[in-house]
């Protein structure tokens, strides 16, 4: 009984040989003998593929429903593969012992196979060193007006004795001989799949292409030390919780010379005990006795800047009423002006009286007041 192909990838006939290339690919994996998958279910998924992969045995076998001239035959191998070496038929092997190859990098073989790799040679830059984030905090006061804060900073900093080069003064830098100055070095992997040849970054000069004959004797060839830096930040008028400042190349060095990463200042805003900032706008509360509620007339406030101000409260004023001052908020972040201040009046009712106040009151009540 004549097999069909198509049946046994999976796929149609009128499948590009993409698709076809796809399939098998996917299911190559799933049925081979060292994941457990059928011996002879694989052999007729390479036989299928030998044919349907081949557009002169294609056509023969969609015409005729076989391949001639020995094509087809069971255990086939795709174009460009020794089969017999794949599947462990090696001298001295009974070719039932499976393939002995390493699984873990099948994500790197499908790469290869559908381009996702590198397989670049080209030389790469020396890697920048990381960056750095940190967190500052700063009281609410402070977000009235830029200023300049200093920080100290653990990190890694320029070796001062070989000035980044890694090597020691007078010291040549050499060619990499591992790699001849491309920084990568070539790897060969075997798989089910065929050899497949990467790139990889070379282990000896960590990507740089070259080394120095003579390390540096106090950074032992980095050219950088681990160091505490004082370094300026500039934070500007009007930042918000958690905004960013970004400094460059204040983060770490990188290696042998290599830019220096990127600092970027988290700014955290502590809470105030009078104010609350929401956007640009201040809030605050304004505790009033009964009676300047209803003669109204003057009350004493100390701004956020530390400045006196003196509130005019209309006379009849109710509990939570809203006063608002403007440009006396924080400054917008971009562009001029300010937010404004809102100052709520809350009704201050006394839970001891006076003999006197309780008389008072009375009488008040008495004019129904």
């Amino acid at each position: 009984m004549l097999r069909d192909y198509y049946q046994i990838l999976g796929v149609k006939k009128t499948s590009s040989p993409d698709e076809i290339r796809r399939a098998y690919y996917k299911l190559a994996h799933q049925h081979h003998p060292d994941k457990g998958g059928n011996e002879q279910k694989f052999k007729e998924i390479n036989e299928a593929y030998q044919v349907l992969s081949d557009k002169d045995k294609r056509e023969q076998y969609d015409q005729y429903g076989r391949v001639f001239e020995g094509a087809g035959q069971p255990g086939g191998a795709p174009p460009g593969w020794d089969f017999n070496w794949a599947w462990g038929n090696r001298p001295g092997n009974s070719g039932n012992e499976g393939f002995g190859f390493d699984f873990g990098d099948i994500g790197d073989v499908f790469e290869e196979f559908f381009g996702f790799g590198s397989g670049s040679r080209t030389r790469k830059e020396p890697r920048k060193g990381k960056d750095i984030e940190i967190g500052l905090e700063i009281p609410l006061e402070e977000t009235l007006s830029g200023r300049e804060k200093e920080i100290v900073l653990e990190k890694f900093g320029l070796c001062q004795r070989c000035q980044g080069s890694g090597g020691e003064p007078g010291s040549p830098i050499k060619e990499c001989f591992s790699c001849r100055g491309n920084g990568q070095v070539q790897q060969i992997k075997r798989t089910f799949l065929g050899s497949f040849t990467s790139f990889i970054v070379c282990p000896e000069c960590k990507g740089e292409g070259q080394r120095p004959e003579k390390p540096c004797n106090v950074c032992s060839g980095e050219g950088r030390l681990k160091s505490k830096e004082k370094i300026k930040v500039f934070i500007p008028a009007g930042i918000d919780q958690n905004q960013i400042i970004k400094i460059e190349e204040a983060g770490d060095q990188g290696k042998r010379g290599a830019k220096a990463g990127d600092l970027y200042v988290r700014v955290i805003i502590k809470e105030h005990p009078m104010y609350q900032r929401r956007g640009d706008d201040l809030f605050t509360v304004l505790p009033i006795s009964l009676s300047l509620a209803v003669l109204g007339g003057e009350a004493e406030i100390i701004d956020l800047a530390g400045q006196r101000i003196i509130l005019s409260i209309p006379a009849g004023a109710e509990h939570g009423k809203m006063l608002r001052l403007s440009g006396k908020g924080v400054p917008h972040f971009r562009g001029s002006g300010k937010g404004n201040l809102y100052v709520e009046l809350n009704l201050k009712i006394p839970k001891k009286l006076t003999p006197k106040q309780k008389e008072l009151l009375e009488k008040l009540k008495e004019e129904n007041l």
